[in-house]
């Protein structure tokens, strides 16, 4: 069977991991700090805070920027459930933004328009999420958002390597936050680097980023020269402020750090695999792959293309079906978020005509540092030949 995502392990990473479970720390050890400072050049982040998934990043971040309740935060419509799910846990209430049909992405034009049909509303902050690892005009989104006076979240759980290029040539990572407060990221195994479980958030902002540190780990500070109270020894630590559990172990930063040294490969390796969908799948009329966009130098986590349906005479839970019999593995990236049970109680019905068009055809195909160009040719072949 070939799967739609799969991490890619090699014995450098084995041995990376093992050399950890030999020594003396297992967690809150020195490794965290490496694969932080490890992540931070990558993407030219000052600041980088890991935790243990990318949804607890994402509440992080949501703390760290003071969001909570009364506050509303504008979410595009089209992404996982976290992207959302992380306001409300905070108390926040989200708006749905809508989103192109041919990419996925909240652009400039829907924030504007979520932003005007909801001025009433104390909006806080945007979430702006790069679905399948391809980032909007952040410029613009930027420049909206504050016009208004939004907070800015990058949801980059899809985006680690990806590079935005500026109205003037000039290059930024997605991470370094040149034009959010904060970004976060995860390194679920379907990733682009696995780390089994892991996320990380990067800021500029130093005191953002000593926050995040301490609602991480219970709210708690050892060091001296941070507390408060009178007593003093070697024993004593204080609470400062109620945080969480949401520390990562040494164990998954050492392999964190082994799937970083190949960052750079497993870009190429999917681009290469993109290039190759794109190129053979313009042979087919019922087949168009997401609108590609200029400024963004993608590092894709996701192939998604948009199928139709109608025209081929079959659903797509037939379609998956019929290639899961095939051994070809596909996922659907992702049901509207005002879908769900939980929000549709909570918002009632809410149709957004973009996200309506994307969910209608979308279906992720395979991508995979470790798909063979022999297991590609499979898959186009049987897509062409029989849809």
């Amino acid at each position: 069977m070939i799967p739609y995502g799969r991490h890619h392990i090699d014995q450098q990473d084995i041995d990376q991991v093992i050399e950890v479970l030999k020594g003396d720390w297992l967690t809150c050890g020195p490794i965290v700090e490496a694969f932080e400072s490890e992540l931070a050049r990558k993407v030219r982040a000052k600041h980088v805070v890991s935790c243990s998934n990318g949804t607890t990043a994402l509440h992080l971040a949501m703390l760290a920027l003071n969001i909570g309740v009364n506050d509303v935060v504008l979410v595009p419509a089209i992404t996982f459930l976290a992207s959302a799910n992380a306001a409300r846990y905070v108390g926040a209430d989200v708006v749905f933004v809508d989103v192109d049909s041919k990419t996925g992405l909240m652009t400039p034009e829907t924030l504007k328009a979520a932003i005007a049909a909801n001025k009433d509303k104390n909006l806080k902050a945007v979430v702006n999420v790069h679905l399948a690892g391809q980032c909007e005009n952040l410029e613009e989104i930027y420049k909206v958002s504050r016009q208004h006076g939004l907070l800015i979240i990058e949801d980059a759980a899809h985006a680690l390597g990806t590079i935005y290029t500026d109205e003037r040539g000039q290059d930024h990572s997605v991470g370094a936050n040149s034009f959010s407060d904060i970004t976060t990221f995860s390194f679920h195994p379907v990733k682009t680097i696995a780390m089994g479980e892991g996320g990380a958030i990067t800021t500029q902002d130093s005191q953002i980023a000593a926050r995040l540190k301490l609602l991480r780990s219970h709210g708690m500070v050892r060091e001296v020269s941070q507390w408060q109270g009178d007593e003093r020894g070697p024993w004593y630590y204080e609470m400062q402020e109620l945080g969480y559990n949401y520390r990562i172990s040494d164990i998954n930063c050492a392999l964190g750090i082994s799937q970083l040294k190949k960052l750079e490969s497993f870009i190429a390796k999917r681009s290469n695999m993109v290039a190759r969908y794109d190129q053979a799948l313009a042979l087919s009329s019922s087949i168009t792959p997401l609108t590609k966009l200029a400024a963004s130098r993608t590092a894709w986590h996701l192939y998604i293309i948009l199928m139709d349906f109608a025209k081929i005479e079959c659903s797509r839970t037939e379609l998956m079906k019929q290639l899961k019999d095939k051994g070809i593995g596909t996922q659907v990236h992702y049901i509207p978020l005002y879908h769900q049970p939980y929000y549709k109680k909570l918002y009632g019905e809410i149709i957004l005509p973009g996200a309506e068009a994307y969910y209608a055809s979308c279906l992720s195909l395979p991508l995979y540092a470790g798909l063979t160009q022999g297991q590609q040719d499979i898959i186009i072949k049987v897509l062409l030949n029989d849809f």
